[in-house]
C-alpha cells in the first residue's frame, strides 16, 4: 500500500479537491482499493464523501493516535493507496501525517501569498525525508502569475509537468460528492487530473525522472520577487 499524503500549511490551496479527484481517478486506473482520511478538523472531504453515490473510494474514519495503528491494518486489509487530506496547519499532528507517507503533495495556487508559505512545508518534509511533489493548482490559463509560480516551486522542488487550471466545474462537481471525471462529456478539467495521477503513478513507483515543465511563456519573469518563500539556504 502507498500512502499520499496531500499537505500545505496555507488554506484555500485546494487540498480538498485535489484529494478528492485524485482518489477517484487512481481508483479508476486501477490503483485500488482506495480509501480516504480526512484529517481537517473542518472535515469537507468526510462531507464530499457522504454526497457520493459511487462505492469508491472507501472513507476511514481514525484519530491520531489510532492513524499509524490503523494504516497498518488497511495495508493488510490489501487497500492499495491512501489518500490522507490534512489541515492548513504546520504542527506536530502533521509531523506524524507526513511521517507515514510514501510521497508529499503539496498544492499551491499561483499568488504572492501561497509561494510564500511553502518553505516551512518543505522544511518539515525534508527533515522527515520524504519526497514531495508541487502541484500547481487554480492556476489561470496563459496568466503572467502562473509562469511565475512555475519558475518558483521548480527552483525548491519537483514540480509536477501537469497545471490544475481553475474552472468552475471542479467547484459544481464537488457539491453533489462527484469529481470532473465522473461528469457526462469529458473537459479539460479531467484530462489535467488524469495526467497529474498519472505522474503521480510513475514517482510511486520509484520512478523520479523529471518530466518537461508546462511551457508558458515568461516563466522567468519576476522569479526573485517571488522566491522568498521562507527556505534557509537558498534555492537549489
Amino acid at each position: 500500500m502507498k500512502v499520499v499524503v496531500i499537505a500545505s500549511r496555507k488554506g484555500g490551496s485546494g487540498k480538498t479537491t485535489l484529494s478528492g479527484h485524485l482518489a477517484v481517478q487512481a481508483e479508476r486506473a486501477g490503483f485500488g482499493p482506495v480509501a480516504l482520511v480526512d484529517a481537517d478538523p473542518q472535515g469537507s472531504l468526510a462531507d464530499w464523501w457522504n454526497k457520493r453515490e459511487a462505492a469508491t473510494p472507501v472513507f476511514v474514519q481514525t484519530a491520531l493516535d489510532n492513524l499509524a495503528e490503523d494504516v497498518e491494518r488497511l495495508r493488510a486489509m490489501g487497500i492499495g493507496l491512501l489518500v490522507l487530506d490534512t489541515p492548513p496547519a504546520l504542527d506536530s499532528n502533521i509531523a506524524a501525517f507526513i511521517g507515514l507517507s510514501d510521497l508529499v503533495v503539496i498544492p499551491s495556487r499561483p499568488s504572492p501569498h501561497d509561494l510564500r508559505s511553502i518553505g516551512a512545508t518543505v522544511e518539515l518534509v525534508e527533515h522527515l525525508g520524504k519526497p514531495l511533489i508541487f502541484v500547481l493548482n487554480g492556476a489561470a490559463p496563459r496568466a503572467k502569475i502562473t509562469a511565475e509560480a512555475i519558475a518558483v516551486l521548480s527552483q525548491h522542488g519537483m514540480l509536477a509537468p501537469v497545471i490544475v487550471h481553475q474552472r468552475v466545474d471542479f467547484a459544481a462537481s464537488m457539491i453533489d460528492g462527484r469529481t470532473v471525471m465522473e461528469l457526462p462529456g469529458s473537459s479539460r478539467s479531467a484530462d489535467e487530473i488524469i495526467s497529474l495521477w498519472a505522474y503521480l503513478e510513475t514517482r510511486l513507483a520509484g520512478h523520479a525522472a523529471r518530466l518537461p515543465l508546462p511551457e508558458i511563456p515568461m516563466a522567468r519573469a519576476r522569479v526573485a520577487m517571488l522566491g522568498g518563500v521562507g527556505r534557509r539556504g537558498g534555492a537549489r
